[in-house]
């Protein structure tokens, strides 16, 4: 079974859907495997030891329409789509909530198409879910991207001049890219707080050393998937008014409800915002989506009349490269794997797994997928 590994297209994105590693992995099951040169250049990751892992280096997109499998970074093309042939597969991110398009467009190439976001939150597919392992590393970005945009040092320091207070960080979500800021502000010295509407988290907050905001917003709770519930109009107000004083004496703000397939809710606006302190910094790790942040702009940094700094990169996971490259591609080593054949030496989508069930969107020319197929019913 061949497999082609094109290079990013995307200005600034510095990731790879491959590395030596994950492709030595690949390699040791059967895969023959293809890639464009410089593919890991911009993460960290050089030719040769591509080469050294049993990469074919050198390929161009020519190379897919006699293909078997191609591993993706960037949202394909419906020109690299119709390039593929029938029956092969592709791997990599597919945003399929907002690119409908691309499901029609794979289902009439009779291409099937995985989508790496729609892994299901299940023990078993841990090692593969690219949505915890990307917020991971951008959880702990956002606190290095805040440390370096604020004026201040973090942590308290004693001095023959005086002492430094430490500064004071606010976690606005505490998932896995709320933890992990949770975690890295508090490894840097500084004094944290965190707020999420699920209850539930309190105890993983206090674990890390940080203190547990808590504001009564009634009921609330968490999806089966483990996600928070959608507020209400009412519970939105109130949370607002509860962050607003914590946000005031808070010296890094750091959002991070980034909804896959939903725009991001507001969660800091722009009263709140006037309340801060001059100098004070907001990351908001759902710039991508629509921002948590009233003011926020995609790929900037906004800077209000009042002197707050709101970041609005859309991909900070992206500024840890390296790594952010590791976990991914290990992510998508690990789902070819589990669905790997080694009597056949190919991939089998078993149509009846959980996971694959989650995640194949197309096979045979048919959209599988029952939320997509009601969507494009909307459409």
């Amino acid at each position: 079974m061949d497999g082609f590994i094109p290079k990013s297209k995307i200005n600034g994105e510095n990731r790879t859907a491959l590395t030596p590693d994950s492709a030595g992995k690949l390699i040791s099951l059967g895969l023959s495997l293809k890639a464009e040169q410089g593919i890991g250049i911009k993460s960290g990751y050089q030719d040769n030891d591509y080469e050294a892992a049993g990469v074919v280096i050198g390929s161009d997109g020519s190379t897919v329409g006699s293909t078997d499998l191609v591993l993706g970074l960037d949202l394909p093309t419906p020109e690299l789509i119709s390039r593929m042939k029938e029956g092969s597969l592709f791997v990599g991110y597919l945003d399929p909530f907002f690119n409908l398009d691309l499901l029609k467009a794979f289902a009439t190439a009779k291409v099937n198409a995985i989508s790496m976001e729609m892994i299901p939150r299940t023990t078993l597919a841990q090692k593969m879910d690219v949505l915890s392992s990307q917020m991971n590393i951008a959880g702990y970005f956002a606190v290095i991207k805040g440390a370096e945009r604020l004026n201040k040092v973090l942590p308290m320091m004693m001095t023959p001049a005086g002492t430094i207070s430490p500064c004071r960080v606010f976690v606005i979500g505490v998932g896995v890219a709320g933890l992990q800021a949770i975690a890295t502000a508090k490894r840097l010295g500084a004094r944290v707080e965190a707020f999420d509407t699920r209850p539930v988290v309190e105890e993983q907050v206090k674990s890390l050393g940080a203190k547990f905001v808590k504001i009564d917003l009634g009921e609330t709770g968490q999806t089966d998937q483990g996600y928070a519930k959608a507020l209400t109009p009412e519970q939105i107000e109130m949370q607002q008014q509860g962050m607003a004083k914590i946000c005031a004496q808070s010296d890094i703000v750091i959002t991070t409800a980034k909804l896959f397939g939903r725009k991001a809710p507001t969660l800091v606006t722009k009263t709140m915002i006037d309340g801060m302190k001059p100098g004070s910094v907001i990351v908001d790790l759902a710039a991508a989506g629509g921002g948590n942040v009233e003011g926020t702009v995609l790929n900037e940094e906004a800077i209000t009349e009042n002197g707050v700094i709101i970041v609005g990169d859309g991909c900070l996971e992206g500024q840890a490269a390296y790594h952010a490259s590791q976990v991914y591609a290990s992510n998508i080593a690990n789902l070819l794997e589990h669905f790997w054949d080694p009597e056949s030496k190919s991939l089998k989508l078993d149509l009846d797994d959980e996971i694959m069930q989650g995640c194949l969107l197309t096979h045979n020319g048919e959209l599988r997928h029952p939320t997509f197929i009601e969507k494009l019913k909307e459409a």
